[in-house]
């Protein structure tokens, strides 16, 4: 637990009680209960003599007044206001703890009860708010992005003040001004939290333009049933940078202060910490409406639908229908209309081309202060939309004039080549016919007179 650093107020008016008078001597050291009865009985004695002799005894009479006038204050007591105040952060992500000590000089009140009147500026709704407590502490959520303003009164009741309730004219204020630490820039921007059809939270931001690179994030909430703050139980990535957190539909308690926190870390230091507080139940976003139907009758348009599934109450749902209409005149038109029941009758003209309908849905008032609307559900129109076939492939023209000017400039080149293997079949076929006669006409015989062994010699 770490004392957060504060600037006292504390005004310089300390007077408990207004200083004696001189009549008031004459009863100094009795209750107040006795100054009053004591007044009184001297002024029912004195105040006949006074009317009878009071040219003949004029102290009698200036007694009488400033005994009357002791009477009419012993009741006027003041009070001071509590004395310094001090807060501390137990580490529960903004529920603070405020105390404060009493004003001095109470210790001999006992006559007396003594209450304490605190205000403090609540930053989630932008305005003061008070609270009366006997005790002399005092816990409650702050944005700890922004500044801690408290101010304390002390109040007096009891037979000490005749049962009138006597209120500190001055009060003890603390104002703190938020940590400035972190890397100017780093902190997320858009965190939301969404209660999906009841069934898991979760909980997304968009990282700074500004972060550096390598940086991490971390989340962390807490809740009353929580000792200490808990770290994200599952982060969503994207790019492998955390971007968000998501929880199971027990890990988050309905209709309580959730506090949310959002710190980090980088290579140039810690990152900007952002705070946030939200009760779950006010960030529900339903299931998108599947099962729609369209009712045709002579004079007007019926839509029908059912509750999303999901463990979302129906009572609970408020609807919004947008209805999309085609004039004769083919202009278009929108309207969107708030229900509270599953069905909606509108007038129907045949002189209207189309109706289309589409609903959403989301919690209403009586269940909770705020959510979030759902997807839209399919479309259904009246008449309904007729499928088209598939028109035929055409080629396009500018593909057929490509296809002649490539087969003009081919139909050349093909004639050609044609030509030429013909005249080389020619070619090749002449001469194979010379070869086989030049190879005839060169072969003759030599006769067998000529054969013999000594044909060489001499």
């Amino acid at each position: 637990m770490s004392k957060l650093e504060a600037v006292n107020r504390k005004p310089t008016s300390a007077a408990y009680k207004d200083p004696p008078t001189t009549s008031s001597l004459i009863i100094l050291g009795t209750s107040s209960r006795r100054k009053e009865s004591v007044s009184l009985i001297l002024t029912s004695i004195i105040a006949p003599m006074a009317t009878k002799y009071w040219l003949l005894n004029p102290s009698v009479l200036v007694l009488l007044i400033i005994i009357r006038k002791e009477s009419m204050k012993c009741n006027g007591l003041t009070v001071n206001p509590p004395e310094s105040i001090s807060v501390v952060d137990p580490g529960r992500l903004g529920q603070l703890e405020i105390t404060w000590e009493p004003p001095k000089g109470l210790t001999d009140m006992a006559e007396c009860s003594v209450t304490y009147h605190l205000e403090y500026f609540n930053t989630y709704k932008n305005r003061w708010s008070a609270v009366r407590t006997s005790r002399r502490s005092y816990s409650t959520q702050f944005d700890l992005m922004k500044n801690v303003e408290v101010r304390v009164y002390t109040l007096l009741d009891g037979p000490c003040t005749n049962n009138t309730e006597i209120k500190s004219k001055n009060y003890t204020e603390l104002i703190q001004n938020p940590p400035n630490t972190g890397v100017a820039g780093t902190e997320i921007q858009d965190f939301i939290c969404v209660f999906q059809n009841m069934e898991y939270t979760e909980c997304k931001w968009r990282r700074s333009p500004k972060m550096p690179t390598n940086s991490q994030q971390n989340l962390y909430y807490w809740y009353k049933s929580l000792e200490l703050a808990k770290e994200c139980p599952n982060y969503v990535f994207s790019d492998g940078v955390r971007i968000g957190c998501n929880f199971t539909k027990k890990s988050l308690p309905n209709f309580m202060d959730i506090n949310f926190c959002v710190n980090g870390s980088s290579p140039e230091g810690p990152l900007k910490t952002t705070f946030t507080s939200l009760k779950i139940q006010n960030q529900v976003k339903p299931a998108a409406t599947e099962k729609l139907h369209l009712q045709v009758g002579a004079d007007k348009l019926e839509v029908q639908w059912e509750d999303p599934e999901g463990p979302v109450p129906g009572q609970c749902l408020e609807w919004q229908v947008e209805h999309n209409q085609e004039g004769p005149n083919g202009q278009m038109s929108k309207e969107e209309i708030l229900v509270e029941d599953t069905s909606l009758a509108c007038p129907f003209s045949s002189t209207t081309k189309k109706n289309c309908f589409r609903v959403r849905s989301k919690m209403n008032k009586y269940c909770v202060d705020k959510g979030f609307w759902s997807d839209w559900s399919h479309q259904v129109c009246h008449p309904e939309k007729s499928e088209v076939p598939p028109e035929p492939y055409r080629v396009p023209v500018y593909l057929c004039v490509a296809a002649a000017v490539i087969a003009m400039l081919m139909l050349p080149l093909c004639v050609w080549a044609v030509i030429k293997m013909r005249n080389s079949k020619q070619e090749k076929k002449l001469d194979s016919v010379l070869t086989n006669l030049f190879t005839k006409s060169s072969t003759f015989v030599i006769p067998d007179v000529y054969k013999s062994e000594n044909i060489c010699q001499i």
